[in-house]
């Protein structure tokens, strides 16, 4: 077990393991904690399971755990103790099967335990539970059709049971242990159905070489049976959800309380916030598939619930790097960080369309540590290179330095934040902004202005990031609306001021695992007309 899980899953029966299954698939860090008491323990094979009719349960729920390892789902013998929220999420206290207890956390909890059947206390009845003392016609109609059935009637839901088995077998003899004798109308049903009533109570279960024999009413009478069938006391496992004020209710039937289940909407949400329920703990009546499906959908459920908050996460942060990550001192921090933060070589871009033209004056936006206001210099450019960061401009005039004296005296350096302090109007014959990405409303801003303080016959050069390769699996780590197609840069120049080439480059380049990668520039170059 790990310290923390997107979700703990409480229970490792069919409604469990489905849920598992569906939040692993959907990339979810899973742990199932199983007590290993399975309500179904004592039957011999899962019915009504399509695909799966007649699969032995202990091996159904074994090749559900392999599904689950081969997704990455994790798995534990142990007994989940208590809850507590903790934020958004909780924390659980697990038992575990050596006897030691871990305190894990979790985003969302998943509860799947299951129910208790309570039986009446009849000697001999729990020994055959499960075998041939049977509850569900569902389960087991088919393997004892035509057989000899007897209904131990302990409440009025025994004259409901007498007539729903009857469609497997013509001979059903209800045995009244505590409940009243049939009113007329249901005496006349029972009558028109062939359906026996004999007094009891029933005193003991028997049976011989592991078969049900039949029952011995108090008189003495034996009556001989195939089958018994009892209505259970359905009670839902759900003491560790006391921790969290989250209780049972109670299950009625025909006026009769017959067990109680855990409330929950139609997806398995209960009304504590981050806590779903899935399976016989939740619905008393719901078979293998039936619970199955129930932790599937509370799975999806589940993720569905996960994928909004991380997106509520994701847009919150999103939110704080827009504020702060193009600011200042997070710049200064980022440039602080290492003792160089670029390459040192000129932007292949700038070289290709620079090389050709006449020197005059330049301004190089973003200038970083000044491998590109250095080149032009270099070619005799009078450089002006703006960049928000201090360290940045101090790196940048070094370098300058080391190049040259000639090289640095043509070079003004600038401390300036263009969104604020915008350049000069028609003031130079370059203007170069090399990969800078703003959102989208202050980068058009800055653009724009960057536009206008271009020189009549000027350059203007912009180059940055497309979101091609964003889209396709790569690219640099820069935010997907932060990007921009040439297009998009060119679309906001006016072409009677502007003749524009707006071009999609490749270019190799070395990804940060040094391994040889193809990206591409968006490229616009634009002569003032």
């Amino acid at each position: 077990m790990n310290e923390a899980y997107d979700v703990v899953v409480v229970g490792g029966g069919a409604a469990g393991l489905s849920g598992a299954v569906t939040l692993a698939r959907a990339r979810r860090s899973v742990l199932v904690v199983d007590a290993r008491r399975p309500r179904n323990a004592p039957a011999g094979h899962v019915h009504g399971y399509l695909g799966r009719e007649g699969t032995p349960p202990g091996e159904l729920l074994a090749t559900a755990r392999a599904e689950l390892a081969g997704y990455g789902g994790e798995f534990a013998v142990g007994t989940v103790t208590s809850a507590a929220k903790d934020g958004e999420g909780f924390v659980v206290v697990v038992e575990t099967a050596d006897g030691g207890a871990r305190e894990l956390r979790t985003r969302r909890l998943l509860v799947t335990t299951g129910l208790v059947d309570e039986l009446p206390e009849v000697p001999g009845l729990a020994e055959r539970f499960g075998k041939d003392v049977l509850h569900c016609p569902y389960c087991h109609g088919w393997e004892v059709r035509g057989r000899r059935v007897g209904v131990l009637a302990t409440g009025p839901v025994a004259w409901h049971h007498a007539e729903l088995w009857r469609q497997w077998s013509d001979h059903v003899i209800v045995l009244r242990h505590g409940v009243e004798v049939p009113d007329a109308v249901q005496a006349e049903r029972l009558a028109a159905r062939g359906i026996h009533v004999t007094d009891g109570p029933v005193a003991s279960v028997e049976a011989d070489a592991d078969h049900l024999t039949g029952v011995r009413l108090a008189s003495g009478e034996f009556v001989p049976l195939d089958a018994l069938v009892v209505a259970t006391r359905m009670t839902a496992r759900a003491g560790l959800l006391d921790s969290l004020d989250l209780r049972p209710v109670p299950v009625e039937f025909g006026g009769e309380v017959v067990g109680s289940r855990v409330p929950a909407d139609p997806t398995g949400a209960t009304e504590v916030p981050g806590v779903w329920v899935a399976g016989n703990v939740a619905d008393v009546s719901a078979q293998v598939v039936v619970s199955a499906a129930a932790g599937l959908r509370a799975g999806a459920m589940i993720n569905a619930d996960l994928v909004a908050a991380d997106t509520r996460d994701a847009v919150e942060a999103y939110r704080e790097l827009q504020r702060t990550h193009f600011e200042q001192d997070a710049w200064e921090d980022r440039y602080r960080s290492r003792p160089t933060l670029w390459s040192g070589n000129p932007n292949p871009q700038l070289v290709a369309e620079a090389a050709s033209l006449a020197p005059g004056r330049a301004l190089d936006v973003g200038s970083g540590e000044g491998a590109d206001a250095i080149w032009l210099a270099a070619r005799g450019w009078q450089v002006t290179g703006t960049d928000i960061s201090t360290v940045a401009l101090a790196r940048a005039a070094e370098h300058a330095r080391a190049a040259g004296g000639q090289i640095a005296d043509r070079i003004t350096w600038s401390h300036a934040d263009l969104r604020d302090a915008p350049p000069a109007n028609g003031g130079y014959e370059l203007v170069t902004a090399q990969f800078m990405h703003l959102p989208t409303g202050p980068r058009r801003a800055v653009f724009a202005a960057l536009a206008d303080a271009v020189a009549p016959g000027g350059t203007l050069l912009i180059v940055g990031h497309h979101p091609k390769d964003k889209r396709d699996g790569g690219g640099p780590g820069v935010y997907l609306d932060m990007m921009y197609t040439p297009e998009q840069v060119a679309a906001d120049l006016d072409p009677a001021r502007w003749e524009i080439r707006a071009e999609t480059r490749a270019r190799q380049a070395v990804d940060p695992d040094g391994k040889e990668i193809t990206v591409h520039d968006a490229v616009v170059a634009a002569r003032r007309r």
